[in-house]
């Protein structure tokens, strides 16, 4: 069962922490501290298909939900990454309902969509060692889209009404730039377009998730319904710890200034 899926279809929060080391050992070092879901950047992060699967590997023996990001919302990726097991999909940029309702469709096996049938060969099924696994697989498969531009939001009530989206992402740095605050995510346009976006999603009956690194933003998100939130990112711990410890070993380098967004 997917309690990640049902977690959030419930509103039960879930807290996340973003992988973009593209690393199995760091995942499954991750893995075990806790959270209630890793997300595997396949937008950002120098990932492909066999790290990622590398990294679900890493990941299985954990109690903890792997969300994979795709670079790109292609059906033929779609197909791939549900086939070596990734359940939980986040697809970014989607901007109108007939993406979404294409997206959907990309997760769904004939005759309710257009993935292909290759259970035989798939670790989604366990090589066909899951019972019934065609008849039920689009049970536990959970879509997550992202929403980081004007014609996201323009188009959010649609995209978020769609059935078979499990819940809408939305996206405070992407965002912040399509409003013409690039690099600030804190600006009130900025926020208030976040929080009309949830009550949005909200309404339609979707989970809403976000990735902020600013604990007082993630605990107001998580106030205002946002139910699956992640609060950090690998890269950002080891790189700001790393820098904290030599500064305080090495006086004559100074340790860099935490960028103000708060995202990562």
């Amino acid at each position: 069962m997917n309690r990640f899926k049902q977690a959030i279809g419930e509103g039960r929060a879930q807290i996340g922490f973003w992988q973009a080391l593209a690393s199995p050992y760091t995942a499954e070092i991750s893995a075990g501290a806790g959270f209630d879901w890793l997300l595997i950047d396949g937008e950002h992060a120098p990932n492909d298909l066999p790290l990622i699967l590398a990294q679900l590997q890493a990941i299985a023996a954990y109690p903890v939900e792997p969300v994979v990001r795709l670079p790109i919302g292609d059906s033929v990726l779609v197909k791939q990454y549900l086939d070596i097991g990734a359940r939980t999909l986040l697809v970014p940029m989607v901007e109108s309902g007939e993406q979404a309702q294409a997206l959907v469709r990309a997760t769904r096996y004939p005759p309710h969509g257009i993935r292909g049938v290759g259970s035989a060969i798939g670790r989604a099924s366990r090589w066909n060692r899951t019972p019934a696994y065609l008849q039920g697989a689009a049970e536990e498969i959970c879509l997550l889209l992202q929403v980081e531009s004007r014609a996201g939001l323009d188009h959010l009530d649609a995209i978020a009404s769609t059935e078979g989206v499990d819940g809408v992402f939305l996206g405070p740095s992407d965002l912040a730039a399509a409003l013409g605050h690039l690099g600030n995510p804190g600006h009130p346009e900025v926020q208030a377009a976040i929080e009309g976006g949830i009550a949005s999603i909200r309404a339609a009956g979707k989970a809403v998730g976000m990735l902020i690194a600013d604990e007082a933003l993630a605990r107001r998100y998580l106030e205002l319904g946002a139910s699956f939130v992640a609060v950090g990112t690998d890269i950002t711990i080891l790189a700001r710890g790393a820098e904290a410890l030599a500064g305080r070993f090495i006086r004559e380098r100074p340790v860099p200034e935490a960028t103000s967004s708060g995202v990562y």
